[in-house]
């Protein structure tokens, strides 16, 4: 079992490295068309991922709201018990 988890821990860091590398320099691009057109490939990636981030984020929130509706009730139902009577 740690083996299988050691494997793909590796796995994930060799994946994130991958990706790390794949950015492109835009920087290093000495004609300007083209670096032009590497920020502005860069900014569509990143307007993608911050979209996706966000949309992540409120499903997280929305996951905790039944919760609440279910305390309320749990809530309701213990002021009913007396307590150190």
């Amino acid at each position: 079992m740690k083996l299988i988890a050691c494997l793909s821990f590796a796995v994930m860091m060799t994946a994130s490295a991958t990706a790390a590398a794949a950015t492109e320099q835009c920087r290093f691009i000495e004609a300007r068309p083209e670096r032009e057109a590497c920020y502005q490939r860069q900014e569509v990636a990143r307007a993608a991922r911050q979209k996706a981030n966000e949309a992540r984020e409120a499903e997280q929130q929305k996951s905790y709201e039944p919760m609440t509706q279910e305390d309320a009730q749990l809530a309701k139902a213990i002021r009913g018990i007396c307590r150190g009577c």
